[in-house]
């Protein structure tokens, strides 16, 4: 046996040594060159490998910086030497382009040809890539590199929860690695003001401290607390550090200063801005507050007073001013604002921010500089210069882009890293919703009905953390870095292939693992696709990673194994377990109980349908037979109705006897969630004219889910209409006042004889 292996490896040796291509074009995995994002052109050739087992790069001393000397010290067998040893020469063309690179690999040396100094630095970051997650030899290859997008952006919220300058440093380094541009650093809110401004000291004395913070989460009642004080913030030698710090990683920071709204932090230092006589504290819990800028001179010197300190900061183009969910209930009091809409000729409070905004942007433009609002700054009209920032879905975008306005989309839908990015219960808390990695990677920044000629008002897009739920770095790692590699091939590449972006994140995820990050592994947890209200069984499927398959068992019992976009039927009640088994990998255990009844063999015609961002499987699910979270209103089985009705028609194909119907509402108000106002069932024979059955009073709970059970009587009928009122209006003094609310509706449980 120990001979046969000598003869063996023997023969290996021999191969190795004497044929020069040893590794053949079919071997070569498609992945192999392991880069992410994407290199938006590659060509192998013939799958061969070069000779080259080390990099010896030469740079002239002008293009070297911090970062990339600190990234050659990373890759194994990688080093700076003189021209003459080098097997790596990089030259920068200016006529390749901004941020473009050629990276060709041959049989024994690189050549490397970039537009500018970010051209290099992401051609040696794909290089890099491929020694660590593919290894020596390379492959002889050429890449053809550039960005989908210009703006590639990534925000980190250090209001809610203040992260420190290492801490800050490891996200810019996340954002090099994988090639973002430009780092939204969130620095005031209500909750904490984490900017030294020298001319108001008490900004860093008393706002960027509060009393104590939220424990729990805030739809929790009643409302709990630490009892601890708790703050930070960044001196301006900080701040140049950190600035300096992205400068050399190609970086630009925006920072985000708010106004008119999210400013409690501040007024607690300097009351004087406020439009009331009275003291204002630095927020304990998080969400929307009444408390905003008063828009009198002093508060706009003041403003123009920060702005000029932050400028000095920050050598960037743009400056963010917030502008979102600024309430006016305290400007609808003011005498002296209701004077200044009058003075101007404004129309209303939305006129008076517009107002607002617009002298903030002249003053902003007049020392060199662009704004970038939320939103909402169009509401009362568009400052003239202004870049807006689409997070409320794509219409902002759409509007900005369609009045030759530059946007940058960041639609809460599938940029919002603080949403859970699985639906298992060990899940760590945050604010709610579902954005699963597969989602973010295949969003696209450019709505489908933008006109052609508009498109090039979309900048990009960037991702969003907000961390009212986030203490320490390493819940960052866990929120970000997973979906940060998704949302960077979606910025970065013109083709996409999510089978092949699989194998090139398991290398990756191995990768940071190894470097002791905290990073989020889904890709084998199961999402259902369960189907229903087609007047056919209930099916399930699931779309499966790397050719895995689907174990299945009924109420412990074996079932048949399910395969990739295999449809299931589910005609047995009970607990059904499904785990994905890929080889050794193996996904958690899936339990899903079906409570099957009338409703679920049904057709469902529903008008309106769920609002996209909470569509989870179509219609069909509120009669699935499977219950939502009772914790988490995201994911697959609740649908949000936004300041609409939910009102749905039940055909059961035949007269049926119907004894009760039972609806299960979401309440999470400081979401925007609020339960209906009412509901009503109607019965119909011919599924045209319809007669009143029973109908609720006003609905109240105090808990997060909530069952309301109406009695049918056992009528018997073919046709069931039911119409769920939305609550309408968010009322003044509540999260998201003056917009509407939203109405979440899980099962619709229709029992029958």
């Amino acid at each position: 046996m120990i001979i046969n292996c000598l003869v063996k490896y023997a023969c290996v040796a021999v191969c190795l040594l004497c044929c020069p291509n040893p590794i053949s074009t079919q071997n070569v995995d498609p992945s192999f060159h392991g880069i992410i994002p994407a290199p938006n052109e590659k060509v192998f050739a013939s799958g061969d490998l070069s000779d080259i087992m080390d990099l010896k790069i030469y740079l002239k001393e002008e293009d070297k910086s911090a970062y990339l000397i600190s990234l050659v010290k990373s890759i194994k067998n990688a080093s700076f030497v003189t021209l003459e040893k080098a097997n790596l020469i990089p030259l920068i063309d200016h006529k390749t382009g901004a941020e473009s690179y050629l990276l060709d690999i041959l049989k024994d040396k690189i050549d490397i040809k970039a537009g500018d100094k970010a051209g290099l630095q992401y051609a040696l970051v794909s290089l890099s890539q491929m020694v660590i997650h593919g290894g020596y030899p390379l492959p002889i290859v050429k890449l053809k590199d550039s960005p989908k997008f210009k703006y590639r952006g990534m925000h980190l919220d250090v209001a809610r929860h203040f992260f420190s300058v290492s801490d800050v440093k490891k996200y810019l380094d996340y954002m090099a690695y994988y090639k973002f541009n430009q780092f939204h650093w969130h620095l005031t809110d209500d909750q904490g003001w984490r900017i030294e401004i020298k001319k108001y000291p008490k900004l860093q004395e008393i706002g960027a401290y509060r009393n104590e913070t939220l424990i729990g989460h805030y739809n929790d009642q009643p409302h709990k607390f630490d009892g601890k004080r708790y703050g930070g913030f960044y001196t301006q030698e900080e701040v140049k550090e950190i600035v300096s710090y992205a400068t050399v990683r190609n970086i630009e920071i925006i920072p985000e200063i708010e106004m008119p709204g999210h400013a409690l932090a501040a007024l607690a230092a300097y009351p004087e801005f406020g439009c009331e006589n009275k003291k204002y504290e630095v927020a304990t819990k998080w969400g929307v507050f009444e408390d905003v800028f008063c828009p009198n001179e002093v508060t706009f010197r003041f403003l123009e007073d920060v702005i000029d300190e932050v400028i000095n900061l920050f050598p960037g183009r743009y400056i963010h001013i917030g502008g979102d969910e600024c309430p006016k209930s305290v400007w609808k009091k003011s005498a002296f604002c209701q004077e200044l809409i009058r003075k101007n000729s404004l129309k209303d409070e939305e006129g008076l921010q517009n107002y607002f905004i617009t002298r903030m942007e002249k003053y902003i433009n007049s020392k060199g500089k662009q704004i970038i609002g939320w939103d909402e700054i169009m509401e009362g009209g568009l400052a003239p210069n202004a870049t807006v920032m689409s997070w409320r879905g794509i219409e902002g975008g759409l509007a900005a882009a369609r009045a030759n306005h530059d946007a940058i989309m960041t639609p809460g839908t599938h940029c919002y890293f603080d949403h859970y990015q699985s639906e298992s219960a060990k899940e760590p808390l945050a604010i709610g919703g579902y954005t699963s990695i597969e989602k973010v990677y295949d969003w696209e920044p450019i709505p489908e009905k933008l006109a052609a000629d508009k498109s090039k008002y979309i900048l990009g897009g960037q991702s969003n953390l907000w961390s009212e739920y986030i203490r320490e770095y390493s819940g960052v790692e866990y929120m970000v870095y997973a979906r940060g590699l998704a949302m960077a091939e979606a910025l970065w590449s013109k083709q996409k292939n999510y089978a092949d972006f699989l194998q090139r994140y398991e290398k990756h995820y191995d990768y940071w693992k190894t470097k002791g990050a905290n990073i989020a592994y889904h890709l084998y947890e199961l999402k259902p696709k369960i189907i229903a209200g087609k007047g056919n069984p209930v099916t399930v499927s699931f779309v499966l990673p790397n050719n895995s398959n689907v174990i299945h068992t009924v109420n412990g019992k074996l079932g048949v194994n399910i395969t990739s976009g295999e449809e299931t039927k589910i005609a047995t009640p009970g607990t059904h377990t499904f785990q994905a088994v890929n080889g050794e990998k193996k996904g958690s255990p899936l339990d899903i109980n079906f409570d099957l009844h009338l409703a679920t063999g049904a057709i469902l015609t529903m008008n309106p349908e769920p609002s996209k961002q909470y569509y989870g499987n179509g219609p069909g699910s509120i009669i699935n037979g499977v219950k939502g979270s009772n914790e988490k209103y995201g994911g697959s089985e609740w649908l949000g109705f936004n300041g609409k009705d939910c009102t749905g028609v039940l055909d059961f194909g035949k007269d049926v006897v119907v004894s009760d119907i039972t609806f299960r509402f979401f309440k999470g108000e400081g979401q925007w969630i609020y339960l209906p106002k009412k509901a009503a069932v109607f019965s119909s024979d011919d599924g045209v004219v319809f007669t009143l059955v029973s109908s609720t009073e006003e609905i109240t709970a105090e808990t997060k889910v909530s069952t309301i059970d109406i009695s049918l009587k056992d009528i018997r009928t073919r046709y069931l209409k039911f119409e769920i009122s939305n609550y309408g209006i968010i009322p003044d003094g509540a999260q998201g006042a003056g917009h509407g609310a939203w109405l979440f509706v899980d099962e619709v449980v229709v029992m029958g004889k």
